[in-house]
Parts: structure tokens; C-alpha cells; sequence
């Protein structure tokens, strides 16, 4: 069987997308040139925009029961406690934000969990099976696979990593620097005598900006650790090295059973286009970040559920926009992520603090400002409580979920024909909303969207306004509609 899409690279973004095209019927196909999936933690930080895609999959219940909320960090001089921070401030649940804080999970046992709801779907990765080059045409794409095989399909898609080989096969520069004088060895680590519910940070009144870093991961005893190297470290670290970095600091806690370990650099990299002809990029094939702010596997993953939809309808003025959108995104978080860094490098005090602005829940694809109030197209769509005809509890979430586009009408304006159209009444008038209408549970959504009697608002099927019309007010014309691309 042909597949219409070809994915290569099955990390976070390469299962995401694949997820995204399995539920909707596109065949597909995913490969990974490793022969075994990820060991380490390596990401272990997810976003709460990233939550909401995972809620919109399938698979957020599993990531919640295996993961574990931001810890405070106890921070150490010379071996001796000092203070308690709180890494991200935490944030109460709201109508239009259920998840608002991040939430802490190796990056392998993501993988795991993505892995099994691709599985689900019946689709699964094909190990030890790299791209090694490919040709395009009008009608699609040829590729040549390590295992000797030539595959046909209508897309490629290159989640393969800051190496990509579809990327360097494409000739897309990956305009950005690599800075060799930043490095960190980062490893999975058990350290027994430390409190495995907190994080720890243990430097020297010498070395402010230096030190070790030890968070907790979820479901074990293992703390993921990172320092700056001791020395000429290989990219597999010793226990040792780490045990002699850790000693530096004036910590009296010994290390042992080293399950992971890197050595980590500083790069900062774009790819100039995210597209060329048949052929995208997504995740680290188009955009690698410092870890500060915990930005590179979110925005990876917000790649897929970008272009995944697109895919699947298959307009060429639809998946124009995959680049103008998500180009511009990676730039900005790339800037938050360099930001962040160096504010660790000069040592900052609030250099481990996060604040709200790596939530990623302020993106947006907007195409021009607008002054109405309200939500406009390229928002994301907020979340509600509303009631449906039976008196139940329902969100908007729970509306939006699935590969379908939905359309809101606000009050009593004409319902348009579609299969997910819902009509959402105000709370004061629950006796009669329309058929199969949803009464705003103390008005949340209609504040949230800013909607007037009669407002339509038309989700994407990831979650992000496609079009708003406004109700045209007394003895005014009508305001135009504002759109995105379709």
C-alpha cells in the first residue's frame, strides 16, 4: 500500500503528526532511522497549549497518571539549603484555561504514550529504517529507505531531528549558530538521599551561575541532572564525571545507577522554509532550541497538530499556510528560549523561574490587529462550561475534540449547515436554546468570545479560530467577516 504521507522521525512530532492523519483515515506511514525508541528523558517538560492538543488526541489522561506538576526547587551554597523557588507560578484553573500549568514527563515515556494511541489507531513505527534520499514530482514523492525499499507517497514529511537528512536533501539552509563555549552534560540519575518530591540545585559561592541541577521524574526514584562539564566530557558522561561535578558544589550526596546521559550544546537554528514543493519539516527538523523555558518539544508538537489537518484536506492554499504559520511561531519562541538562556548564563536570580509567557497558550495566528474586542480569527479557541438539553455538564473542549472543524452561534442567529454546528443560548434563557442547543453555564463563554446575539465563531479542526462574524448592530452596515485561510 502507498501511503499518502511518509513521516520520518518518530519523536514527539513525528507521532503527533502520525496520530493526527490515522484518526482521520490518510494512510500513512512513519519511520525512524534509531532501532529502539529514546531511553533518556531528555524533554521532560510539557506546556499547558501542549496539553490541550494531548486532551484533543486522546491521550492526556495517560499523561497525567504518568507524570507529575512542576516541583519547587530547594536551591544549595556550599552544600548548605538556602531557599525555596517556585519554577513556574502556579495558576488556577479557569473556564477558558483547564490546564494552565505545566506538567513534568520523560521524554520517553511520552513517546511511549503517543506510541500506543498510534497503535490504536493501527498504525505503528518501523524501526531501523532511515530516509537516504528521495525526488519529487507533480503528483508526489519518491523516497529510498535504508532497508533497500522505494516508497510512493503523496507527501514526506521530516520530523528526523536538527540533522535531518530530508532537510539537507531539500538544500534548506538551517540559518543559526552553534555555541561550543555553553555545554551541559544532562543525565538520569538516582540520588537517594535527596527528596525525590522537590527539585534541587547545589552550586558554590564561587560558581553561582554553575553548579547541578536534579529534577524528580516521574514514576521511579531517578532525578534528571544537569551540569556544566567538568572537563573534555564525551557525549556519554560518566557517573563519575557527574559524582565529581556534584562534589564540586560542597553537596555530600552520592550518585548511582546512571540509566541516561548526554552532552549537551547550544544551538540556535531555523530553517529558512518549513515547505518546498511536496516535502515539509516539522519539530527539530525546522527549529532546535536551548532547553530554557522548555519550548522545543512543545512547539514540535504544535507543528504536527498544525500541519496535520492540512495534510488531510490536502488544499494547496491550506498548506501554504503550515510555513507562514509556524515559521513565525518558532521565531518568537526561539527568541523566548535564547532570552531565557541568557539570563541563566549571566546568573540571574529568577534564572530557574518561568513565567506565562512559555505556556504557549498566547499564540496566535492572527493576520492583522483587531479592535472589535473579543476573539478574532487566528486565536486560540477558549474553553467553557455548558450545559446541553439534558442538564449535563459539557465543555467546549469537549465540542472541539476530534478532526473536525466546529461552528459556534452565539443566541439566535441562523444555524448554517454543517454536521458540528452548535447553538449556544445564554444561561437566563434555558428553557429554549434551539435545536440541540447548549445553554453558557454562568455566561463564560459568551465573555470569553465576547459574543453578541447572533455571532458566529468557526473552529479549526486544532483549535484555533478560522472565522468570526459579528452581529451587524442597529442602524449600522454590517462589519465584514474576518477569515483565515480555509
Amino acid at each position: 500500500m502507498n501511503p499518502d504521507v511518509l513521516v520520518a522521525g518518530a519523536g514527539p512530532t513525528g507521532l503527533t503528526l502520525a496520530i493526527e492523519l490515522a484518526r482521520r483515515d490518510v494512510p500513512v506511514r512513519i519511520v525512524d532511522a534509531a532501532e529502539r525508541p529514546l531511553g533518556g528523558s531528555k524533554g521532560d517538560g510539557l506546556q499547558p497549549r501542549t496539553l490541550e492538543v494531548f486532551d484533543d488526541l486522546g491521550v492526556l489522561d495517560a499523561v497525567f497518571d504518568a507524570g507529575r506538576a512542576v516541583p519547587d526547587l530547594h536551591t544549595y551554597v556550599d552544600g548548605v539549603f538556602t531557599e525555596v523557588r517556585r519554577i513556574a507560578p502556579w495558576q488556577e484553573p479557569t473556564p477558558d484555561v483547564p490546564y494552565p500549568n505545566g506538567w513534568m514527563l520523560g521524554q520517553a515515556r511520552t513517546e511511549e504514550i503517543l506510541r500506543g494511541r498510534l497503535s490504536d489507531l493501527g498504525v505503528t513505527v518501523e524501526p531501523a529504517t532511515a530516509v537516504t534520499g528521495f525526488v519529487q514530482d507533480d503528483d508526489g514523492v519518491t523516497t529510498s529507505l535504508s532497508t533497500g525499499e522505494t516508497v510512493r507517497s503523496a507527501y514526506l514529511v521530516g520530523a528526523d531531528g536538527g540533522r535531518s537528512t530530508v532537510r539537507k536533501t531539500l538544500g534548506i539552509p538551517f540559518d543559526g549558530t552553534t555555541d561550543e563555549s555553553i555545554r551541559a552534560l544532562v543525565a538520569d540519575v538516582r540520588a537517594d538521599a535527596l527528596d525525590h518530591s522537590v527539585g534541587h540545585w547545589f552550586h558554590s559561592s564561587a560558581d553561582p551561575a554553575g553548579g547541578v541541577g536534579l529534577t524528580p521524574l516521574a514514576g521511579g526514584r531517578h532525578f534528571q541532572l544537569v551540569t556544566p562539564p567538568v572537563d573534555d566530557a564525551t557525549d556519554a558522561p560518566t557517573l563519575d564525571a557527574l559524582q565529581t561535578a556534584l562534589d564540586a558544589t560542597g553537596a555530600d550526596v552520592r550518585l548511582t545507577e546512571l540509566a541516561w546521559s548526554t552532552l549537551w550544546r547550544v544551538n540556535v537554528r531555523l530553517a529558512r522554509h518549513f515547505r518546498k514543493g511536496r516535502v515539509f519539516l516539522a519539530g527539530d527538523s525546522a527549529h532546535v532550541h536551548p532547553p530554557t523555558g522548555g519550548q522545543g518539544l512543545n512547539t514540535g508538537v504544535q507543528d504536527a497538530y498544525n500541519l496535520g489537518w492540512k495534510l488531510a484536506e490536502g488544499s494547496v492554499a491550506l498548506l501554504d499556510t503550515y510555513e507562514t504559520e509556524r515559521r513565525a511561531v518558532a521565531q518568537d519562541v526561539l527568541g523566548l528560549s535564547t532570552r531565557l538562556l541568557r539570563k541563566h548564563v549571566d546568573g540571574a536570580a529568577d534564572a530557574h523561574e518561568r513565567g506565562t509567557e512559555t505556556r504557549q497558550l498566547g499564540i496566535s495566528y492572527r493576520t492583522k490587529n483587531d479592535s472589535a474586542g473579543g476573539i478574532c480569527a487566528g486565536d486560540r479557541a477558549p474553553d467553557a462550561p455548558l450545559r446541553d438539553p439534558e442538564g449535563r455538564l459539557v465543555r467546549l473542549f469537549d465540542l472541539f475534540r476530534g478532526p473536525h472543524p466546529t461552528t459556534l452561534v452565539f443566541g439566535d442567529g441562523p444555524l448554517p449547515d454543517g454536521a458540528h454546528v452548535h447553538r449556544i443560548g445564554r444561561a437566563a434563557s434555558t428553557e429554549d436554546t434551539g435545536l440541540g442547543g447548549l445553554v453558557d453555564v454562568d455566561g463564560h463563554a459568551f465573555a470569553t468570545y465576547g459574543a453578541g446575539n447572533g455571532m458566529r465563531v468557526e473552529i479549526r479542526p486544532d483549535g484555533y479560530i478560522a472565522a468570526v462574524t459579528r452581529p451587524e448592530p442597529m442602524g449600522a452596515p454590517a462589519p465584514a467577516a474576518q477569515t483565515t485561510t480555509r
